[in-house]
């Protein structure tokens, strides 16, 4: 008996299949596309179904004295078994994250009632999580990020924000880490700024103008109406651990008064930092006044100095900071641009406004630049 042979057909590239390589990249983009949606409804799913998971922790807690002192128990239990069945991503804290998230997303009665257990079989016992999923577009990493802003209003704000300007984790940890919904609050253009916010960058690369926030929130300081230059300064070193968190993340203390000598002339530099992430010394000038053009002049002359005689080998250029009490947009930019150094003008304020005004004021822009 004769075995057949398999015949094999070979495709050669090009030989006579006119236009396939278009109908190839066709099909590869459907098949990408498809596989990207598919990524994004599971990831919806699961964020409705953690939302469900902490529905269901918090009604127990709720069903009696004696469960809500257990709670505690409960999740190490949870976790336990779920960890056995479904493998990690249950751990006490996720689940902790998940208890969170249903207390901090509250939706209406009717659409939660639509998830509801109901008696009877297993089918009919399953939560519809499709009935969940247009109350959260955002991803499970995206609220827990959320998570962690505790002000409602700011942690709202970020959430619309990352929706409407598709911001990735990342982009939505930087902002939250800049404190970008203050700054934006205290901001007199705050269209230009909710504007550039929805803007990505390449790896989302640091930069000194995201770094240093404007303006600055000195209300730590407990100053009066009438206070001198030595004064603020002192105020500052005495509250530097409050100065330094209000600077933003990664700044190191150097020193005040740092003398250099230019000619035969003494100057002083107010105080200098050190910025980690920028690896480049930070010099603040702080004035009491509005922003003028010779203070510019006068930080350009402080940073070429600092670059010749004060930066270490492999640092970069060093940044200046002018804090003043007021400033000049126009004045600003025709002071400041063009020059060799980099230089950022910010304003401080030794008071918070009423933060429902700020509030009032983001949502008013907001939706001016939604119609446009």
């Amino acid at each position: 008996m004769t075995k057949r042979s398999k015949k094999t057909v070979s495709v050669q590239p090009n030989s006579h299949l006119s236009g396939y390589d278009v109908v190839l990249a066709e099909v590869v983009g459907l098949l990408e596309l498809a596989r990207r949606a598919s990524a994004q409804t599971v990831n919806i799913i699961m964020t409705a179904t953690y939302w469900e998971i902490g529905r269901r922790i918090v009604e127990f807690e709720q069903g009696g004295k004696k469960r809500a002192e257990y709670g505690e128990a409960l999740l190490k239990r949870l976790s336990s078994d779920l960890t056995v069945k479904f493998g990690r991503g249950f751990s006490e804290r996720n689940l902790e994250q998940m208890r969170l998230f249903y207390l901090g997303w509250p939706i209406s009665q009717t659409l939660s009632a639509k998830s509801q257990p109901t008696t009877g079989s297993a089918t009919s016992r399953r939560f519809a999580a499709s009935n969940l999923m247009p109350q959260f577009p955002l991803s499970w990493s995206h609220y827990v990020k959320l998570l962690a802003v505790e002000n409602p209003e700011a942690r709202a704000f970020y959430e619309s924000e990352a929706l409407r300007g598709g911001w990735t984790v990342r982009q939505l940890d930087r902002q939250i880490e800049s404190q970008f919904y203050e700054r934006i609050a205290l901001s007199r253009n705050k269209a230009a700024m909710l504007k550039k916010g929805a803007v990505a960058r390449p790896e989302d690369a640091i930069s000194p103008e995201e770094e240093v926030k404007d303006p600055l929130v000195l209300e730590f300081l407990g100053l009066k109406d009438e206070y001198s230059e030595s004064d603020l300064e002192e105020a500052l070193i005495r509250r530097l651990e409050a100065f330094l968190l209000e600077l933003g993340n990664d700044f190191a203390f150097v020193g005040r008064q740092r003398r250099l000598r230019v000619d035969d002339e003494w100057y002083r530099v107010d105080l200098l930092f050190f910025h980690r992430r920028l690896r480049c010394l930070v010099i603040i000038d702080l004035k009491l006044g509005r922003f003028t053009h010779a203070d510019a002049g006068q930080m350009n002359l402080y940073l070429n100095y600092a670059r010749e005689h004060w930066s270490q080998p492999g640092e970069n250029p060093p940044v200046g900071i002018i804090l003043c009490a007021g400033k000049g947009e126009a004045l600003v930019r025709y002071a400041t641009d063009n020059l060799p150094n980099k230089m950022l003008v910010r304003e401080y304020l030794t008071a918070l406004p009423d933060e429902k005004l700020l509030v009032a004021e983001i949502e008013k822009t907001r939706r001016m630049l939604e119609r446009n």
